[in-house]
């Protein structure tokens, strides 16, 4: 019996087969035997709405109408966003906005410029 290694994310040793994964019943991190132990997701790849990769420090303009939410205020289209923050969650960027103040947004709200 082949022994698999233990989960990149949370480090269990009761890791599973699924198919063509690999399974952690602790944390349900699931990945690829091929992608190997050390890839893990450190690094998330973050991209605007034409595919283009973010970064921090970037410069991105809205491409839509945003309402803001808890004010009556809307983020108008075409507004620049300077030195961007990339950050973990749903909306995946930090910034501050001039006349608006701090916010997170969407990446796929935005463009880079």
């Amino acid at each position: 019996m082949s022994t698999l290694p233990n989960c990149p994310k949370c480090k269990s040793e009761y890791t599973y087969e699924d198919g063509s994964h690999l399974v952690c019943p602790e944390c349900s991190h699931e990945w690829s035997p091929e992608a190997g132990a050390d890839s893990g997701d450190d690094t998330k790849v973050v991209k605007d709405a034409n595919g283009n990769v973010l970064n921090d420090g970037d410069t991105v303009t809205v491409i839509k109408d945003l309402k803001v939410k808890g004010s009556s205020s809307v983020l108008k289209i075409g507004t620049r966003v300077k030195n961007i923050r990339l950050v973990d969650g749903d909306h995946d960027i930090d910034c501050k906005i001039d006349g608006f103040g701090a916010m997170k947004l969407k990446s796929e709200f935005v463009k880079k410029v």
